[in-house]
């Protein structure tokens, strides 16, 4: 039997413990790195807007002029969480 270590998806260090469970069943991890920015983690996410690839696909089509509903639709997310993403980044518009 082969363990595999666990990474933190933000800093790739495996000082990672188990922190309980989602509501789903899922088990959550812990970062316990100081430094690192993200704390909690799932290895596989059941929404799609969870995602850090999805993310940063919603703030790449921002920059390029899609629409909120129009980015929702392509990527197949709600529109909350893609106007909650842009708000969260700090995204400098200079015309």
């Amino acid at each position: 039997m082969v363990l595999d270590p666990i990474h933190c998806p933000t800093c790739q260090n495996t000082d990672v413990v188990k922190y309980g469970q989602t509501a789903d069943g899922k088990q959550r991890f812990l970062c316990q790195t100081s430094a690192c920015t993200r704390q909690t983690f799932l290895l596989e996410y059941i929404y799609k807007g969870r995602l850090p690839e999805v993310k940063q696909q919603i703030i790449d089509m921002a920059m390029n002029g899609s629409g909120i509903r129009d980015t929702a639709r392509v990527l197949h997310i709600s529109p909350t969480t893609v106007i909650e993403t842009l708000k969260k980044k700090n995204l400098n518009f200079t015309r």
